[in-house]
């Protein structure tokens, strides 16, 4: 059987000749089916394929706002502590950032924890923090600036009285603090 036998030759074309319209029926098909899928779409009401579907947060109280207002105090640090920004308004339900600044003025490390406080009291119960620097101590160096983000979210069951909250954020030397910044300055560790 050589590659020059008519009847290889004719057989080989015949075969091409069906693999090629088998595989343009498939692209053909392939491509029939994008409004197909819109079509079935469109009967069942599974998805509204002409207009963008509109995200939205159904957890969030549009309805109401609430004015955070942000507080900064040291005691027995060194530090200077104060907020961004004075004040923001948030809707309950609504994810909220508002971050803080920290400068350590001295020349050497000091380490604080932060502690925070609500106006009203009550209101404690509703804030619901996702991130704080108040979770862990914090060690800045000599000179060291920081921002520090506080991200939250006020409960939707937050009383419809409750207008306005403050949090205050106080920073506190922590006990043995000091000793452990100088130890590690001296060390280099």
């Amino acid at each position: 059987m050589s590659a020059a036998d008519p009847g290889v030759r004719q057989d080989n074309r015949s075969l091409f000749l069906r693999l090629a319209v088998i595989a343009a029926g498939m692209f053909a098909f392939g491509y029939a089916l994008v409004p197909f899928y819109k079509k079935i779409c469109e009967v069942t009401g599974l998805r509204d394929i002409d207009r963008p579907a509109e995200v939205r947060n159904t957890q969030v109280d549009a309805t109401r706002s609430v004015k955070i207002e942000l507080d900064a105090n040291t005691r027995g640090l060194p530090w200077k502590f104060r907020p961004l920004e004075a004040a923001v308004d948030v809707h309950p339900g609504a994810l909220n950032q508002v971050e803080f600044e920290i400068v350590n003025p001295t020349d050497r490390p000091v380490i604080g924890q932060a502690i925070p406080s609500y106006a009203p009291r009550s209101a404690a119960q509703y804030f619901r923090k996702l991130d704080c620097f108040c979770f862990t101590t914090q060690k800045l160096g000599p000179g060291e600036r920081r921002r520090m983000p506080v991200v939250f979210v006020l409960d939707r069951e937050l009383p419809e009285d409750m207008h306005t909250i403050t949090l205050s954020y106080t920073f506190f030397e922590v006990e043995g603090g000091g000793a452990v910044a100088k130890g590690s300055a001296a060390t280099g560790t």
